[in-house]
C-alpha cells in the first residue's frame, strides 16, 4: 500500500459496501485489488462490517475501484434511498422518471409511485455525488427532485399550497370561461338568444370578447400545462400535459385564425372554438383539484399515525421533572407520565402503576395494566394512574416511528400487477398523438364538409379524452388506502408485494407455541378433594412453590396472585428433580408433584384417576398436591390456547383456506389439539430447524402457503413461505423476517390481513378495468367511429369532462377501502362462552385473557 503520510491536500475518503467475503483471505484479496487501482492511496477492508475504507489521491477513481472489486470476484453492496419527486401527473411520467433514474451508473433498480410522489432507488454507491447524479437525471427528465429527509408536515404544507394554487386557478378559469360558454353554447341551443347577441353586440365584438377571455384562461390558469407539456414535447417524451397543450392550443389557435384572418381558411369553416379551449382547461383543472383533494385523503393514515406522537415529555433533569421537546429525550432519561398523558417514547416502568390504552398498537380496546418492569410504548395513552419509566428507544427507534416507516414503505411499493400498466403506458401517449393525427387526416380527406372543422374537432377530442392519469393512479392509490387502513386495524404490511401475494394464499400454516397458544404456562385446571377449601389449598400450594424458579411454579403463583390470595412465607423448601417439591407453610407440610412423587410418599391418587385420564387426553400433564400427608388437589399447568384462536381458525376456513399446524409436539398430542380446534392438517414432531421443510411440504401441489409465527426459530419459515406473518408480540428477529406483522397477539389479525389483501386487489382490478375500458371505449368515439352509424360526435368539452372524471372515479373508488372492517371484531368476542371444560366449567372471554378457574 502507499504511504498515507504523503496524502495530497485534495485526497478524499469513501466507504464502499462489499458482499461475498467469507474469510480473511477474501479481505486480503479485495485490499490488494483496490490498492492496485491508480490514484488509490490506501485501502482497508473490514470483514465484520463488510465495507472497504478507501482513500483516493483525488476524486473520480470510484468506478475503477468498483470494477477492481468485481474482477476479484466480489460484489458491491446495495443501499436503498428515497427521493420525493414533483411534477408527475400520469403513468407516463412515472415510467419516464424510472427510466431516467435507472440509466444512472450504480443504480440497481428504481420504483416510482405516482400517488406518494416518491422514488425508491436501490444503489451500490451511497456517496453524495451519486445522489446528485440521480437528482440531475430527474431534473433532465423534466421533474423536480426533493430531499428524502423532508418531514411529513413539510410535505403536507407543500401539498396544501399546491391545492390552494389549483383552487385559485380553477376559480379564475371558471369565472372567465362561464361567459364564453353561456354566450356561445346558449346561442346554439336557443336561437332567439343567438339573434339577440348578434343584434346587440355583433359577431366581431363577440369574437373579440371570446378571444380576450379564452386567451387569459389559456395562458393564465392554463400556463401550468404549457410549463410541463412544452418541455416534454421538445424532449420527444410527451405526457398528459402535452396532450392538453396540443388539444386546447389547436382549438384556441384555429379560433384565433378564424377571428383575425378568416380568409386563410376554406369558405364556411371560419368557426370559433374559444369556448372549447377554455372549457377544456377549466374541466381539467377541476379534475386536478378533485384529484389532489382525494390524494390527500389517501395519505390520512400516515397523518393520523404521526399525530399519535407526543409533542413533549416530562423528563428528570437535576432532580426535578421538567417539560422538554420530544426530540430532546435521550435513552436512559427518567420520564414521568401523569393521568391522561400520551406516552412520549418507548421504555420500561420504574415506579408507580397504571392502565394504558394500547389500542393504537394492538387494536384491542381494553386498557393494559402497567407495573414495575413492564414495557410502555410511545404514542399510547395513560389512563388513571401515574408512573415513571426509563426511556429506552427514542426518535426513529420507537415502535411508532418504525410503524410509520413500514406503512410508508408499503404505500410506496409497486405490486407485480403494476407491470401491466407499465407496458401499456410505455407507448400510450405517443399512440394517442398518432391516433389524433390519423383522425385529423381521415376527416380532412374523406370527411363531409366543412372537412377541416370536423377534422379539428375530432382530433382535439381524441387528444383530450385519453387519460393515462387514471392508469397511473389505479394501483398506488388502492395500495396507499389499503395499507393505511390495515395499520389502523393493527396489521402492518412490511412489504407492499405481500398485499398481492396474500390474496392468492391457499394454506395458512400456524406455529403452535405463542401463536395458537399463549406462549407461557398457566394454571388451567384446579380440582380440590372433598373436605378441602379451594382458596386455602391454593394459598398453601402457591406459597410452597415460592422457592422455585420453575415455569410451573411461576404459573401457580401468578394464578394465586390474580385471585387475590395473600401468600405466606415458606419456612423450608426442598425440590426433587423429576418428582416434585416439599415445603413447610404455616405449620403445614405441603407436597406438590407428579403421581410417582405422591406414590413414593405413600399417598393414594386413585381419587383423581378419571380426571387425570381426561387431562391426558387434552395433552395436559396432571400434578397432585398433598397437605399433611393427605391428597388435597389435582392441578394442571399447560400453555393454554389463546381465547381468540378457535374463532380465528373458523374465520380462515370460512374464507376457503386450509389451516395447518406446525409443532414439535408428539403426534398424539398434536392430533388432540388439532381435533379440538378443527385444524385441517397437522405437521407434528418438527425439530426446531425443520419448519422450513414443513412449509415446503405444505407447498406441494403448487399451493401458496402463508406461515404465521412469533419466535426466533420461526424466522427461516417466515422467510421461506410465500407470505410470512409475524405476531407482533413475538421476537424482533421473527418480525424482521416477515412480510406482514400483526401488532397484537390476536390471530384474528390474520383474517383481517387476508380480507384487506383481497379487498385491495379487488379494488385495484376495478380501477384498472375502469381506466383501460374507459380509453378503449371512448377514444374510438372521440375519433368519430359512431358518426357513420348514428351521426354522433364527441365534443372536446365533453371529452375534457370525461377525462377529469375518470381520475376522480379511480380515486374515490380507492377511498372506499377506508371503510373496510374486519369480519370478527374484538367486541364481538366479549362475554361469549368459548368452551366448557368438564373439570372447571365454562370459561368466558371478558378481557382477552382466560379467566382463572377459581
Amino acid at each position: 500500500m502507499k504511504d498515507a503520510a504523503f496524502l495530497e491536500p485534495f485526497s478524499s475518503t469513501e466507504s464502499i459496501p462489499i458482499t461475498g467475503m467469507t474469510c480473511a483471505s477474501c479481505v486480503l484479496r479485495v485490499e490488494r485489488a483496490i490498492a492496485q487501482v491508480p490514484g488509490v492511496v490506501e485501502a482497508s477492508v473490514n470483514l465484520a462490517t463488510e465495507r472497504a475504507e478507501v482513500i483516493y489521491e483525488t476524486v473520480g477513481q470510484r468506478s475503477a475501484v468498483v470494477a477492481a472489486i468485481r474482477r476479484s470476484g466480489y460484489e458491491i453492496g446495495s443501499t436503498t434511498l428515497e427521493l420525493g419527486i414533483e411534477g408527475m401527473t400520469c403513468a407516463s411520467c412515472v415510467l419516464r422518471v424510472e427510466r431516467a433514474i435507472a440509466a444512472v451508473p450504480e443504480v440497481l433498480s428504481a420504483s416510482v409511485n405516482l400517488a406518494t410522489e416518491r422514488a425508491t432507488i436501490t444503489v451500490s454507491d451511497t456517496s453524495p455525488s451519486q445522489t446528485a447524479a440521480i437528482e440531475m437525471a430527474i431534473t433532465k427528465a423534466g421533474y423536480a427532485p426533493k430531499s428524502a429527509t423532508i418531514t411529513s408536515a413539510s410535505r403536507d404544507a407543500d401539498k396544501e399550497q399546491e391545492l390552494r394554487k389549483l383552487k385559485r386557478d380553477l376559480a379564475v378559469s371558471s369565472a372567465l370561461t362561464l361567459p364564453v360558454f353561456i354566450a356561445e353554447m346558449g346561442g346554439h341551443l336557443v336561437p332567439p338568444f343567438h339573434h339577440w347577441l348578434m343584434m346587440s353586440f355583433g359577431q366581431t365584438t363577440l369574437y373579440l370578447a371570446y378571444f380576450l377571455l379564452a386567451t387569459v384562461v389559456q395562458f393564465g390558469p392554463g400556463l401550468r400545462f404549457y410549463a410541463k407539456g412544452i418541455p416534454a414535447l421538445l424532449r420527444m417524451a410527451p405526457d398528459m400535459n402535452a396532450l392538453v397543450v396540443l388539444g386546447s392550443s389547436a382549438a384556441w389557435g384555429f379560433s384565433v385564425v378564424a377571428t383575425f384572418a378568416p380568409g386563410l381558411l376554406p369558405a364556411g369553416t371560419d368557426n370559433v372554438y374559444f369556448e372549447a379551449s377554455a372549457v377544456i382547461i377549466t374541466l381539467i383543472l377541476l379534475g386536478r383539484y378533485l384529484e389532489a383533494k382525494a390524494k390527500g385523503r389517501t395519505s390520512q393514515a400516515i397523518a393520523r399515525l404521526t399525530g399519535l406522537q407526543a409533542k413533549s415529555a416530562r423528563v428528570e433533569r437535576e432532580g426535578a421533572f421538567v417539560d422538554v421537546a420530544l426530540e430532546d429525550v435521550r435513552p436512559g432519561d427518567i420520564v414521568q407520565v401523569r393521568p391522561g398523558d400520551r406516552i412520549p417514547v418507548d421504555g420500561t416502568v420504574q415506579s408507580g402503576s397504571s392502565f394504558v390504552d394500547e389500542a393504537m398498537i394492538s387494536g384491542e380496546p381494553i386498557p393494559v395494566s402497567k407495573d414495575l418492569g413492564d414495557p410502555v410504548i410511545g404514542g399510547t395513552i395513560n389512563q388513571t394512574g401515574s408512573f415513571t419509566y426509563r426511556a429506552e428507544k427514542v426518535g426513529g427507534d420507537t415502535m411508532l416511528a418504525q410503524i410509520i416507516r413500514m406503512v410508508e414503505s408499503a404505500q410506496g411499493a409497486k405490486l407485480p400487477i403494476q407491470a401491466l400498466v407499465d407496458r401499456v403506458t410505455a407507448w400510450f401517449v405517443p399512440a394517442v398523438m398518432a391516433g389524433a393525427a390519423l383522425t385529423f387526416g381521415i376527416w380532412f380527406f374523406w370527411g363531409p364538409e366543412p372537412a377541416v372543422t370536423f377534422a379539428l374537432v375530432n382530433a382535439v377530442a381524441v387528444l383530450i379524452i385519453a387519460c393515462p392519469c387514471a392508469m397511473g393512479l389505479a394501483t398506488p392509490t388502492s395500495i396507499m388506502v389499503g395499507t393505511g387502513r390495515s395499520a389502523e386495524l393493527g396489521v402492518l404490511f412490511r412489504k407492499g408485494e405481500a398485499l398481492q401475494s396474500l390474496a392468492g394464499i391457499d394454506v395458512v400454516a400456524l406455529d403452535k407455541t405463542g401463536t395458537l397458544t399463549e406462549g407461557r404456562p398457566a394454571l388451567t385446571e384446579f380440582i380440590t378433594n372433598k373436605g378441602f377449601d379451594r382458596e386455602a389449598v391454593l394459598r398453601l400450594i402457591a406459597a410452597a412453590e415460592g422457592g422455585s424458579e420453575h415455569p410451573v411454579a411461576r404459573a401457580i403463583i401468578e394464578a394465586a396472585e390474580a385471585h387475590g390470595v395473600a401468600l405466606p412465607q415458606a419456612t423450608s423448601f426442598d425440590a426433587q428433580a423429576g418428582f416434585g417439591i416439599t415445603a413447610e407453610v404455616d405449620g403445614h407440610t405441603v407436597n406438590v408433584g407428579a403421581d410417582r412423587f405422591m406414590i413414593s410418599l405413600g399417598i393414594d391418587v386413585e381419587t383423581f384417576a378419571q380426571a387425570a385420564r381426561d387431562l391426558a387426553k387434552q395433552a395436559a400433564s396432571p400434578l397432585y398436591a398433598a397437605i399433611d400427608g393427605q391428597l388435597a388437589a389435582l392441578l394442571a399447568v399447560t400453555d393454554p390456547v389463546k381465547l381468540s384462536t378457535p374463532a380465528a381458525i373458523a374465520g380462515l376456513q370460512a374464507l376457503g383456506l386450509k389451516v395447518a399446524m406446525i409443532t414439535g409436539d408428539n403426534r398424539d398430542t398434536a392430533d388432540a389439539i388439532a381435533a379440538k380446534l378443527g385444524i385441517d392438517d397437522v405437521v407434528a414432531e418438527v425439530l426446531p430447524g425443520g419448519k422450513v421443510e414443513a412449509v415446503q411440504k405444505l407447498r406441494e401441489g403448487n399451493r401458496k402457503v402463508a406461515f404465521v409465527g412469533d419466535g426466533i426459530n420461526d424466522a427461516p419459515a417466515l422467510a421461506e413461505a410465500d407470505v410470512g406473518i409475524a405476531i407482533g408480540t413475538g421476537t424482533d428477529v421473527a418480525i424482521e423476517s416477515a412480510d406482514v406483522v400483526l401488532m397484537g397477539g390476536d390471530l384474528n389479525g390474520v383474517q383481517t390481513a387476508l380480507g384487506m389483501s383481497r379487498a385491495t386487489m379487488r379494488n385495484i382490478k376495478q380501477n384498472l378495468f375502469w381506466a383501460f375500458a374507459y380509453n378503449a371505449a371512448l377514444i374510438p368515439v372521440a375519433a368519430g367511429a359512431l358518426y357513420p352509424v348514428s351521426g354522433t360526435l364527441l365534443s372536446p368539452m365533453l371529452a375534457a369532462g370525461a377525462m377529469a372524471l375518470s381520475s376522480v372515479f379511480v380515486l374515490t373508488n380507492a377511498l372506499r377501502l377506508r371503510r373496510f372492517a374486519p369480519t370478527i371484531k374484538p367486541d364481538d368476542m366479549a362475554f361469549t362462552v368459548w368452551g366448557t371444560n368438564p373439570l372447571v366449567g365454562p370459561a368466558y372471554r371478558s378481557d382477552f385473557r382466560p379467566k382463572s378457574p377459581y
